[in-house]
């Protein structure tokens, strides 16, 4: 098929792509106080994407891209299933079964948009090579828009986009719209991103994401997230440690040097904290005590429910601050389903990161360290990858799915037939 002659989706799948996955990532975010509105709009626009890419799809097949995919079998996938078929059936004994089916429906909404967006990129590339779909470059695309916003935001409103938190003491960007430290994760993750595209590429390319890594250090700092920070500078650790440009090694270790005093005071002197509050992480360790010895001791084979952590909607221990979520995704899926349910996440986490590791040559090892630390770092001290439904869960679903596609190595006369009008390195 001729370049000129390709249709609009095809010479343009990249920037669309780009565009579903920054409304998707919005539709994380609240607009307004009102609750009704928010959730009509964060409904619209997941559910909206979701529907987009299956749309795109089929739109792909109506040129002749048949379906010649199949998923590698993965443990990690299977647990996850394993997983959600047991949050489905905790609605038998939820203590609140229309708020575990709202947050159910949300994760398992998201997982059907992760799997679709997988096969048209996979689709894509396979068959229409020129227009190769890279992830890293995509992703920076669809979050620094969203960084941005907030960064501009943060002049022209900043009533709407800052929160005062500790009785005004402290003032964090986030607003209403998203909570701060969730923000910052969103930071991390462009930081590294935008460091992985920065390493591959050349010349005036290199120009934006320079931008978004200035972009994402301006949102780290405005947030006050300690655990954000804490990320980004291990993956930049990390990916500076993997590098073989040694100018660039040099560049970015200076420049870790002058940001470490900043960090460090962030980290552990902030707003005078000290080292008892970091040790105490904020005050949650007393409140995960009490959930071990006051909370889950009551549920704790199956717990309360998806998403649940009580038999009300708050959990207050003898000696703590009521709380609606636990501030630790694997504290929350321990509350959620019990026993039985932590042993499933951690042994789901356990078998993605193995298969990393089984991958790590692929062309998207880096992307996976750059997604996968802010992540799990925001894992342990607020939603995180097995919470209520946030962005978090969304980027881990990417990470499952990440290396698990391939050709089918058996085709049928007429998949070969319809193939044969691509490029011939298709049947390769």
């Amino acid at each position: 098929m001729l370049k000129d002659r390709e249709p609009y989706l095809i010479r343009n799948i990249g920037g669309i792509l780009s565009l579903v996955l920054f409304i998707k990532i919005a539709g994380y975010f609240s607009i307004t106080d009102i609750k009704i509105i928010t959730q009509i709009f964060k409904v619209i626009l997941r559910v909206g994407m979701t529907l987009t890419v299956i749309l795109i799809l089929r739109k792909l097949k109506s040129y002749g891209c048949v379906n010649i995919l199949q998923l590698k079998n993965s443990m990690g996938l299977i647990l996850y299933v394993l997983y959600l078929i047991l949050g489905f059936a905790s609605f038998a004994w939820s203590t609140d079964p229309k708020y575990s089916a709202l947050q159910w429906f949300m994760t398992f909404e998201s997982f059907v948009f992760v799997y679709y967006f997988f096969v048209v990129v996979y689709t894509v590339n396979i068959f229409y090579p020129h227009k190769k779909i890279n992830l890293v470059q995509l992703f920076v695309k669809s979050i620094f828009p969203i960084i941005l916003i907030f960064i501009i935001g943060s002049f022209v409103l900043p009533d709407f986009f800052y929160r005062e938190m500790r009785g005004g003491e402290e003032i964090r960007l986030g607003g209403w719209i998203m909570n701060p430290n969730e923000l910052g994760m969103l930071a991390s993750m462009l930081g590294a991103l935008a460091y992985v595209y920065l390493i591959d590429v050349k010349g005036k390319q290199k120009i934006f994401p320079i931008l978004a890594m200035i972009g994402a250090l301006v949102i780290l700092l405005l947030t006050s997230s300690r655990s954000s920070l804490i990320g980004f500078l291990l993956i930049i650790g990390l990916l500076i440690f993997k590098s073989e440009n040694k100018k660039l090694k040099i560049a970015l270790f200076a420049m870790m040097i002058i940001v470490a005093p900043l960090a460090i005071n962030m980290i552990i002197f902030k707003d005078g904290g000290g080292v008892e509050e970091v040790m105490s992480m904020t005050g949650r360790l007393p409140f995960w005590t009490a959930l071990l010895n006051e909370g889950i001791i009551k549920e704790p084979f199956f717990g309360y429910g998806f998403m649940r952590i009580n038999y009300t909607d708050y959990f207050q221990g003898l000696n703590t601050y009521p709380g609606k979520m636990t501030h630790n995704t694997f504290m929350q899926v321990l509350m959620n389903l019990g026993f039985v349910g932590l042993f499933i996440a951690l042994f789901q986490v356990i078998f993605t990161i193995r298969n990393f590791f089984i991958n790590k040559g692929n062309d998207y090892g880096h992307f996976f360290i750059a997604m996968v630390i802010p992540v799990m770092i925001n894992s342990f001290t607020e939603f995180g990858i097995f919470g209520d439904a946030n962005y978090g869960i969304l980027f881990w679903q990417f990470l499952i799915f990440l290396f698990l596609f391939e050709k089918r190595t058996f085709l049928t006369s007429i998949e070969k037939a319809w193939m044969s009008k691509f490029n011939h390195n298709v049947l390769s």
